[in-house]
């Protein structure tokens, strides 16, 4: 789904861009969805995993950087000397699980691209029911579950949360599904959270201020610098217009940026179109990682990724947040 606009912040409630009628017809449903939400907390018990998890989740749908982190969590994990792996529902896959992805014969289709993403880089599982695949996982020896999202999702007991916001948009209008993008009340998502991880630049916001949380900044940094000459830019994530200031800010020559909706499955039509953007500024197409894996087999050699990573600015104070786990 593609994030309308009148969820974006800093708008005149009562202008038009903020489309006031629009969010006052959607307040009902955000308030169904607000209930539905308290009551599944409420009366669901979470099944304690037979391993620490650790829930890398947010309060917003989408674009804060939520499977980058998982990724270096993980691998932070690792370096600690421990077995982790990540876990995932598997957006958008047919693949129910529990399944431990292989990144060189599972498809986006089947598993879902951040799945399928983590793969390529370490150990990563899906599971609909998450539970089931924690157990599944610690049959298989895994000791530590990093789970990519989840934090809504009150079925597995967290030993560890941490909630992930983007410091340039913290929580878009303030509202909840569908009237804005948030997933719940700020302060009840906080409430249950262990730390907060700030990515990008940006002020911390006054609610995490509010609730004590330990904050950890964090920022998306390039694995490698653009390639050279002009580019035809595009991607589906959460904030695709995140992925093309960070491609002209580190000199990437970007022509055209085309945006498509969070997790976009790729038709030829798409890749025709792209191709002749690209073939009109002789141009080099280029997507983010994420985007890549759900490309057509056949069409993602002529086409660039440009892989980004989770750097924290202080691993010692993301050592202290992790010790716990160690110490279980």
């Amino acid at each position: 789904m593609k994030a309308p606009h009148f969820w974006s912040a800093g708008l005149d409630p009562k202008s038009r861009e903020a489309a006031p009628l629009t969010r006052l017809l959607l307040t009902p449903l955000s308030w169904l969805y607000l209930k539905g939400l308290k009551r599944k907390l409420a009366r669901t018990l979470p099944e304690t995993a037979p391993v620490p998890v650790i829930c890398i989740g947010n309060l917003t749908a989408g674009g804060a950087g939520k499977t980058p982190v998982t990724e270096a969590i993980r691998n932070r994990i690792i370096e600690g000397g421990l077995r982790a792996a990540s876990l995932s529902r598997g957006h958008g896959g047919t693949e129910r699980g529990p399944l431990c992805v292989d990144a060189g014969a599972h498809t986006a289709q089947e598993v879902g691209d951040e799945p399928l993403l983590l793969a390529a880089s370490g150990e990563a599982w899906i599971g609909r029911d998450r539970p089931e695949a924690a157990r599944a996982m610690a049959v298989a020896g895994v000791q530590v579950i990093v789970m990519d999202d989840g934090h809504q999702n009150p079925s597995l007991k967290k030993d560890l949360t941490l909630i992930v916001i983007d410091a340039e948009a913290p929580f878009g209008n303030g509202h909840v599904l569908p009237k804005g993008p948030l997933r719940e009340k700020v302060a009840d998502g906080l409430a249950r959270a262990d730390a907060v991880i700030l990515m990008g630049a940006g002020p911390v916001p006054p609610e995490v201020t509010a609730s004590g949380l330990p904050v950890l900044r964090a920022r998306l940094a390039p694995v490698a610098p653009p390639p050279p000459g002009p580019l035809v830019a595009f991607a589906g994530i959460g904030r695709p217009q995140k992925f093309f200031d960070s491609l002209a800010e580190a000199g990437g020559d970007v022509q055209d940026a085309i945006p498509f909706a969070d997790h976009h499955p790729y038709s030829p039509a798409d890749i025709k179109f792209l191709k002749s953007l690209a073939a009109r500024d002789q141009a080099r197409l280029i997507t983010t990682t994420k985007d890549h894996v759900r490309l057509p087999p056949e069409v993602r050699q002529e086409i660039h990724a440009w892989p980004v990573t989770a750097v924290f600015e202080d691993t010692a104070a993301l050592d202290a947040v992790l010790a716990p786990i160690f110490k279980r």
